[in-house]
């Protein structure tokens, strides 16, 4: 479940780059999205742990 962030985030990314620059902009919006899954990944790891 801490993984789910990470495909949405660089799917959605993915699709915005893709309608703003094309094949490009593609390229660039995957990588944000995953580095911006990887931060949510993160997040709700760290959120998880500190409800024990």
């Amino acid at each position: 479940m801490g993984c789910l962030p990470v495909p949405l985030c660089f799917l959605l990314g993915f699709g915005i780059g893709y309608a703003a620059g094309g094949t490009r902009g593609a390229l660039w919006g995957a990588g944000a999205g995953l580095a911006a899954g990887l931060v949510g990944m993160g997040w709700f790891i760290h959120l998880m742990r500190g409800r024990r």
